[in-house]
């Protein structure tokens, strides 16, 4: 980081990207991919002349408890994911403990859910994309402050090693109803070409490049085609080894589509697969993973000679653990295709569809807070027993009881495509194995810091992550940040904080 002098007329700004692990343990994912990239844009936005900028990522460094750094800005940006917000409260309670006059601006989808709870923490909820931050800048500091030409900036990006990453468009074409872009409504929209040229030139020289676009893909056939042929020139030109993008599954449907991608130096594309169970997609608005079956089409990418790299929404809402684990059994057995990247029990994220589908049947667990609204906690009544869901939860985290099998199948999988994928691929494919059978040591560079948390895996009697706990002295007036927001009350219905953001009109 730079030193504390400031040019006079400048302006402090220290953007951190929020983050609450998985395991409710303060550990860092320095060797997570992807890594958050939404600080760098943000920053992109501000005068690199009249602001001051720093970068802080809670994802790649752990908690932010660092006393000087947060007294340093004079503007605290704050973003991260949905079971993040509560994080945002934290810091802004030390940053305002150590500098009462910081302005605390925050964003991401937790703030655009519950726009008028988040409103009495910060002072001003952006509710729209990163080009919002410009309008607050001014507002706050003056027209000055604001970048005239915005541009991502990696180079305070310092967790960027090997891979950088990429955003070359926005949003999506599908709405499933589980995903947080779909009560957003956006229209799917991509760069400018020469836009994604500067910002690959600006990345410099990567290993691999990761394209963290929602959909890579999308419907914009003239802009696909375009950005095809700009990675194609770059990677021939040795700016990057190879690159990783997200596509939906109608990418699939022209074959033409792979060969491009693996004459422009694709290595792996991940697709959301979600379930082998067409009922299940159909129910779920996407039936465009039913037009082709997830084994032909895992299998056809392989054999093109590129990685398929998929995740599972396992929905105990609406399918018994027995029909889970036969879906589990088959695919472990199966070495024609990849092993999933993660496994995930469905989440009923604000305001999306299968949020409101579960609170109109009663589903949600009383006491669920913002912060169970992830992978690893159950949020919901099941169809099996609670006692029995939770269990496979837990044993879920390390594919207990599956390691014998995943075994034999990184053997035989091995074997299949020896031929047809490079050495290297043939690594990543098979670290998906390591990913779901010791996932906090693949990605965690550090130790666990204290004893692991006893947990339940069920959000009416988890155990709160330790970072709820003060670092140091807050202000009594903040105090109460460190408090869960709770999205049902004790009868499972919405809490009273939060019901005017969530009821549905």
């Amino acid at each position: 980081m730079r030193g504390a002098m400031q040019t006079a007329g400048q302006k402090r700004v220290l953007i951190v990207n929020c983050y609450i692990d998985d395991t409710r343990a303060p550990i860092r994912r320095a060797h997570k991919i992807p890594q958050a990239m939404g600080p760098a844009y943000l920053a992109g936005t501000l005068s690199p002349d009249l602001c001051d900028v720093r970068l802080y990522s809670e994802l790649y460094s752990g908690p932010l408890e660092d006393e000087h750094l947060l007294a340093w800005p004079d503007m605290l940006v704050l973003t991260g994911l949905t079971t993040a917000l509560d994080r945002m409260r934290h810091v802004t309670a030390y940053a305002r403990t150590k500098n009462p006059k910081v302005i605390v601006v925050a964003g991401g989808h937790a703030v655009r859910a519950l726009p008028r709870y988040c409103r009495q923490f910060f002072d001003y909820c952006c509710l729209d994309d990163i080009e919002q931050l410009q309008e607050v800048v001014t507002d706050a500091f003056g027209k000055s402050y604001a970048a005239e030409d915005i541009r991502p900036r990696f180079d305070l990006a310092y967790w960027l090693h090997n891979i950088g990453y990429l955003e070359t468009s926005r949003y999506c074409n599908f709405r499933c109803s589980f995903c947080t872009l779909a009560p957003e409504g956006r229209s799917y929209s991509t760069y400018d070409i020469d836009d994604i040229r500067r910002q690959l030139l600006a990345l410099g020289r990567r290993k691999y490049l990761v394209c963290i676009d929602n959909n890579f893909f999308g419907n914009d056939r003239q802009s696909f085609l375009a950005r095809m042929d700009l990675l194609r020139t770059l990677w021939r030109s040795g700016q990057f080894r190879g690159w990783v993008a997200l596509v939906t599954s109608d990418f699939f449907f022209d074959e033409e589509n792979l060969t491009r991608a693996r004459e422009a130096g694709c290595a792996a594309l991940f697709s959301g697969v979600e379930s082998f169970d067409n009922d299940w997609l159909q129910r779920n608005n996407k039936p465009q993973n039913t037009r082709i079956q997830p084994l032909d089409l895992i299998r056809r990418t392989l054999e093109a000679g590129i990685v398929f790299l998929y995740g599972l929404v396992l929905d105990v809402t609406t399918r018994r653990l027995a029909d889970i684990r036969r879906e589990l059994d088959f695919i472990v057995g199966c070495p024609e295709i990849t092993l999933p990247a993660y496994l995930s029990i469905s989440i009923p994220m604000l305001q999306t569809p299968f949020f409101y589908d579960c609170l109109r049947k009663g589903l949600l667990l009383p006491g669920t807070r913002v912060r169970d609204l992830d992978s690893t906690t159950l949020s919901f009544h099941p169809l099996d027993p609670v006692e029995e869901v939770a269990a496979f939860v837990r044993d879920l985290q390390t594919l207990r009881g599956y390691r014998s099998r995943i075994l034999a199948h990184m053997g035989r999988f091995a074997r299949r495509y020896r031929s047809a994928l490079t050495l290297h691929s043939l690594g990543v494919a098979l670290s998906n194995a390591a990913l779901l059978c010791a996932p906090v040591r693949m990605s965690a560079p550090s130790a666990w810091r204290g004893v692991s948390l006893q947990r339940t895996h069920v959000s009416t009697t988890d155990v709160l992550d330790r970072v709820y706990s003060p670092a140091f002295t807050v202000d009594a007036r903040y105090e109460d940040y460190f408090k869960p927001t709770f999205v049902t009350d004790q009868t499972g219905q919405l809490a009273e904080a939060v019901a005017a953001d969530l009821l549905e009109t």
